[in-house]
């Protein structure tokens, strides 16, 4: 019988946590969340977040951009707000419109207002395991995972994907469990044996039910990041979710799997920043 992992659940538990943290802090904490554009993923993704802030006592600030602003504008507001000392925390709400450099514009932020996790220097102390900002998907993932196992030393850990905001922080996270991991990405040959041997499966390119039943090993636990439209206009994970019950030990459902975790784990980055 397969456990599901109920993500929205453990985000609940988290979040009333945090609140119960928050409810003791002299000072609130504060999140700016940069927002450029009209794109209605992101739009939808920057309300559920103030929404979440506002449930836990976190002040939440917002700055909306046009869609053709440019990035001098971006990097303005950025230094605005690193230099604010009632901000603690800054989100600069991603994709940007395509002719808007990223990359850039991410290192922008203070290490110690990142919250995403993505500034070089926080990268770098994940790598190095020394205190940081960790990025907040692969941080509700492992609270997902050791739900069902509390320790993950000598697993084997295969996690298909090798993005910076995801896949290589999720590695580094695990072998700071004591797995062994296996990063595996477009250019794995024989991926489904690579993924059959894992003891924790995790997914996270994007690619409508792409791991088969037949990719995953008795009992294991198989953790869902991606997160696709079909055709019907129903969302589906990576995963091939139906057939993979009964097969694996435990799984996430997309969508109530890994998504209210991100968002939980923003919160508790946000609070965490306000005590740096």
């Amino acid at each position: 019988m397969t456990q599901i992992i109920d993500g929205k659940a453990i985000a609940k538990a988290l979040k009333e946590e945090l609140a119960d943290i928050v409810s003791k802090m002299a000072q609130k904490p504060a999140l700016a969340v940069i927002l450029v554009g009209e794109d209605p993923a992101s739009k939808v993704y920057v309300r559920n977040k103030i929404k979440a802030c506002e449930k836990t006592g976190i002040q939440s600030i917002e700055r909306r951009l046009p869609e053709d602003t440019t990035n001098e504008a971006i990097e303005t507001t950025i230094n605005a707000l690193n230099n604010d000392d009632s901000v603690d925390g800054i989100l600069l709400q991603l994709p940007l419109p395509a002719h808007l450099d990223s990359d850039r514009l991410v290192q922008l932020i203070s290490p110690e207002k990142d919250v995403d996790g993505l500034n070089l220097i926080n990268a770098g102390a994940l790598v190095a395991g020394i205190e940081g900002m960790v990025p907040c998907t692969p941080q509700g993932s492992i609270l997902l995972i050791k739900s069902v196992v509390k320790d993950l030393s000598g697993m084997e850990a295969v996690v298909i994907g090798r993005s910076l905001l995801f896949g290589k922080p999720m590695a580094q996270l695990l072998l700071q469990e004591n797995c062994t991991v296996t990063m595996a990405h477009s250019r794995t040959k024989n991926l489904e044996e690579v993924c059959s041997r894992a003891d924790i499966l995790i997914a996270a390119v994007g690619c409508e039910k792409m791991v088969k039943a037949s990719w995953i090993k008795k009992d294991a636990i198989v953790i869902d990041v991606g997160i696709n439209r079909m055709e019907n206009g129903k969302l589906c994970g990576d995963v091939d979710y139906d057939a993979a019950l009964g097969i694996a030990g435990a799984i996430t459902p997309v969508p109530g799997g890994v998504g209210p975790m991100t968002i939980a784990c923003l919160l508790a980055n946000t609070i965490k920043a306000a005590k740096l």
